[in-house]
C-alpha cells in the first residue's frame, strides 16, 4: 500500500498572489497580498502555511510550522487507531448439506461474527442442481433467521454462476 503524501506549501513556496489569510488565534486577517501576508508572518516569528490550496483565493494560516506537522500526525496516528479491519471469513454449502454439516457451519459462522468479522456464506450448486436456485436462497434464508441476534445481512443473497452467495456482519462489531 503506497502512501501518498502531500506536503504543504510554506512561506516563499506559496505561488498565489493573493491568499485569504488567518492569524495565529484562529482569527480571520481577510484577504490580501502575499508579501503582506509573509511580512506578518515573520513580524511574529512564525511561518506562513498553505492550508488549503484548492479554494479562491487559497487559505493560510500564520503559525510555526515544525508543531503544525507534529499535530497533524498525531491526528493520522489516532484516525488509524480507531480504523476497525474486518476480516471476511468464508462459509461454503451445497444445497443438499446434511442437517449436523449445517449446525457445523452455522457454529463456524457465528464464531466468526463473535470475533467481529464479516462472514461471506456460498451455496455451491452441482450439475443440475442450478436449475433449482429457490432451495439455496430457503437455506440462506435459514442461516439469516437462525443468526439474526447477532448478525445483520450486508449484502442480500445473489446468484453469482454456479453460486448463490449473501454476507453476513455482526451487530455490535
Amino acid at each position: 500500500m503506497k502512501k501518498i503524501k502531500r506536503e504543504l506549501r510554506v512561506n516563499e513556496a506559496i505561488s498565489a498572489k493573493e491568499v485569504r489569510l488567518i492569524g495565529r488565534e484562529d482569527n480571520q486577517l481577510g484577504v490580501m497580498d502575499i508579501g503582506k501576508a509573509l511580512e506578518i508572518a515573520k513580524r511574529e516569528g512564525l511561518d506562513l502555511i498553505e492550508i488549503v490550496p484548492q479554494a479562491s483565493p487559497p487559505v493560510c494560516q500564520v503559525m510555526d510550522y515544525g508543531k503544525f506537522k507534529y499535530w497533524r500526525e498525531k491526528k493520522l496516528r489516532e484516525a488509524r487507531k480507531k480504523q476497525k479491519i474486518y476480516e471476511i471469513k468464508q462459509v461454503k454449502m451445497r444445497i443438499k448439506i446434511g442437517e449436523h454439516d449445517y449446525q457445523v457451519k452455522k457454529r463456524l459462522a457465528l464464531k466468526f461474527l463473535e470475533r467481529g468479522d464479516k462472514v461471506k456464506v456460498t451455496i455451491m450448486f452441482l450439475g443440475r442442481q442450478i436449475s433449482y436456485p429457490e432451495l439455496g436462497r430457503r437455506l440462506l434464508d435459514r442461516l439469516i433467521e437462525e443468526t439474526n441476534q447477532i448478525s445483520e445481512v450486508e449484502s442480500s443473497p445473489r446468484l453469482e454462476g454456479r453460486n448463490m452467495t449473501m454476507v453476513l456482519k455482526s451487530k455490535h462489531g
